[in-house]
């Protein structure tokens, strides 16, 4: 099988990831629940995990770190923990480029009567304009929450510029990097981004279920949930200190031991180098599918095109300070009227191509693309694809195009 689903799981995780998850489910207890050999086992897996996060993000420090399932717990924790109960309702403000984990919050909240949600909207190519962002702050506005990229196009967001926004308002930034978390450097501190949720298994590499949030000094949030911590067990509240505070219930250390080996990997490897190798890829795959009768691609390419233009003479490409200086190595794409999961399911089936069809869960992002009923095709990258896989891809599309 040719994997190209990259932006939904990564498929192919590096060996030492699978190695530390099974040493943590021999060797590790439950963290914070003990004194013993075992459970100071897994409390030094966490402790060490969330350092190598708080480093990884260049966060604050690493108590700023706090686990959860994926990102969509992360984005929840931080949605509802700025706006609790009883509080007087407040104005968000978001863009159409949202995934439902964001969505769906915000419109629980509206339809709470605890919110008001405002929309950037995005162009045909998918784009948003930061100052678009800044017209819609009002008195009200408490935060504006944001994905670094597109889920569908795989366009970037202007996130530091959304930064400067909040912070000349006064308010709370939320970024959620589910699909650039591992893929292009994210620095919190540099950027000004208030809170960081991330899911470990995409551009991480680590396994499902994990995942976290990070927070910035200064910033509380309602927790989530409540439960058993391990300490101040005869409050009757949540413990107010960070982690703590947002950790409720045990920890899933196994897969926090595969996360960190995951990061490790890619710090060791170079994340600028496996930035590029997909970057290379997600060209060569996008100015394939470009040359095919009858496939339309969604999305900002331009990035391509000024990065070939800086060296005309015979060098091939500028080398980029950092990969994915435009965008995620994302191709979204429709042979001419079929319905993409008719494509996908052909793709599958006769070529052995794993591709993603239909919404994304990703809603306002089609209507924006004028692609509600049709969906999309969407391929994804990992640096573990090859050239080969690439052309494979594009020789199945250009064969699937030419019967329709």
């Amino acid at each position: 099988m040719i994997y190209l689903d990259n932006a939904a799981t990564t498929l192919k995780k590096p060996d030492i990831v699978y190695k530390a998850v099974l040493d943590a489910m021999k060797n590790g207890g439950n963290s914070g629940r003990g004194t013993y050999g075992a459970a100071l086992e897994a409390a030094n897996t966490v402790f060490s995990a969330r350092k190598r996060i708080a480093a990884f993000f260049n966060a604050e420090r690493a108590n700023n770190v706090a686990f959860t399932s994926g990102a969509t717990e992360a984005l929840n924790t931080a949605i509802f923990g700025l706006v609790p109960y009883g509080s007087e309702p407040v104005h968000i403000i978001t863009t159409e480029c949202e995934h439902n984990s964001v969505l769906r919050p915000l419109y629980k909240l509206e339809s709470q009567g605890r919110a008001t949600v405002s929309f950037a909207k995005a162009d045909r190519l998918g784009r948003i304009n930061p100052d678009d962002i800044e017209s819609l702050v009002r008195p009200s506005t408490r935060f504006i929450v944001t994905t670094h990229a597109s889920n569908l196009t795989g366009n970037l967001i202007g996130i530091k510029s959304i930064a400067g926004i909040a912070r000349r308002h006064g308010l709370v930034y939320i970024v959620d990097a589910s699909q650039t978390a591992g893929s292009i450097p994210i620095d919190m501190r540099n950027t000004g981004i208030d809170i960081l949720c991330f899911t470990g298994h995409k551009g991480l590499l680590g396994p499902q279920g994990t995942g976290g949030i990070v927070v910035r000094d200064g910033i509380h949030l309602e927790p989530l949930k409540t439960g058993g911590t391990g300490v101040k067990s005869y409050s009757k509240s949540q413990p107010e200190e960070m982690p703590t505070l947002l950790e409720a219930g045990t920890l899933n250390s196994h897969g926090i031991a595969g996360l960190s080996a995951a990061i490790g990997y890619i710090e060791e490897t170079g994340l600028l180098k496996l930035g590029k190798k997909e970057e290379s890829l997600a060209e060569r795959l996008y100015r394939g599918l470009s040359d095919i009768e009858g496939v339309e691609i969604y999305g900002d390419f331009s990035c391509y095109e000024r990065q070939n233009s800086e060296n005309p003479e015979g060098g091939g490409k500028k080398e980029a300070e950092t990969p994915m200086q435009g965008r995620m190595p994302i191709v979204a794409f429709n042979v001419k009227d079929a319905e993409s999961g008719e494509v996908s399911d052909i793709l599958a089936e006769e070529f052995g191509i794993a591709s993603r069809p239909g919404a994304h869960c990703a809603p306002l992002m089609h209507k924006a693309l004028g692609t509600e009923k049709q969906g999309a095709v969407r391929f994804s990258i990992s640096h573990s694809n090859t050239e080969s896989d690439i052309d494979e891809a594009v020789d199945a599309v250009r064969q699937i195009a030419s019967e329709f």
